[in-house]
């Protein structure tokens, strides 16, 4: 009896820190899940309804229906009105690829609550699994006039807009964030990443160092200032800038050599090769003393 509360007890802990971190590992979620309900349903007082809610949603990720149509059933049992469980059903609909119906269920609930923004939210994916990015970039944007602070929703549309090149678009998008958050070194990186590819490498390397400065572990922003820095010494015309860029890309070269040969990866030498070349490109020797 003692280690059955234990594992139930570890086993409730475990779903309750995925629900909260949030971790979408929903292979895990349905096996520790179904068991927590099947074996101890009884003990869980009202945090069974939780757990139900929680698998439901894994068992659609992993395409486990029959799962999520039982965990829907008993949640409709226990809150038959319950405006969160109409969205679970069109969910379901929408699970099983009825985009049309799951698209009326989700205007019911608009209706109903026209600021219920998990409907919208779900109107959009419906248009993107259909493929339909246009459309869901024009009901995204319409979204994001009614919920401006909703930083997912203008990641996400940076990301429709970057799918289509649309890269000034991208690029307005990651500027809002920056502006809700400064200290993101994520949308700054973004940011960076998306002035690189419009071919702005100057100000690219300046976003890609704000977000080292926010994030000294941003391996991807250091190799991001590496490569703004290594094409701005290459094709620059002006002697001093080529210089000053010749230094930034031999700092972040050696910072970048640092953290392959710190790792044990297996194709450790062809990365620091492939940096070493770069470097000799650019005549330049990975310093000894890396400047501050």
């Amino acid at each position: 009896m003692a280690d059955e509360v234990v594992d139930l007890e570890v086993a409730r802990q475990k779903m309750k820190q995925w629900r909260d971190e949030p971790l979408r590992n929903s292979e895990e979620v349905v096996e520790l899940g179904e068991c927590l309900i099947l074996e101890h349903g009884n003990k869980l007082g009202d945090e069974l309804w939780t757990i139900y809610e929680q698998v439901f949603l894994a068992s659609l990720d992993c395409g486990k229906i029959d799962l999520a149509t039982l965990c829907l059933k008993e949640l409709n049992t226990q809150f038959p009105n319950s405006m969160r469980v109409r969205k679970l059903k069109a969910m379901r609909i929408e699970a099983l690829e009825r985009y049309d119906d799951a698209d009326k269920c989700y205007d019911n609930i608009l209706e109903a609550e026209p600021a219920n923004a998990v409907a919208y939210k779900r109107k959009i994916a419906i248009l993107k699994a259909q493929n339909k990015i246009s459309e869901a970039i024009k009901e995204l944007n319409n979204y994001l006039t009614k919920f401006m602070s909703d930083t997912e929703g203008w990641m996400e549309l940076s990301e429709l807009y970057i799918s289509q090149l649309e890269y000034k678009k991208a690029k307005y998008c990651m500027e809002e964030l920056i502006l809700s958050n400064p200290h993101n070194h994520l949308y700054h990186q973004r940011y960076a990443e998306i002035l690189y590819t419009m071919g702005d490498h100057e100000k690219a390397r300046k976003y890609f160092a704000q977000a080292l400065k926010l994030d000294n572990d941003n391996v991807r922003a250091l190799y991001g200032f590496f490569m703004a820095a290594s094409n701005l010494a290459s094709f620059s015309k002006d002697s001093k800038a080529k210089k000053e860029n010749s230094k930034f890309a031999s700092w972040a070269g050696a910072q970048i050599m640092e953290q392959y040969q710190s790792i044990n990866v297996g194709q450790e030498e062809d990365g620091i090769g492939a940096i070493e070349s770069m470097l000799d490109s650019l005549q330049l020797a990975v310093p000894a003393n890396i400047p501050s």
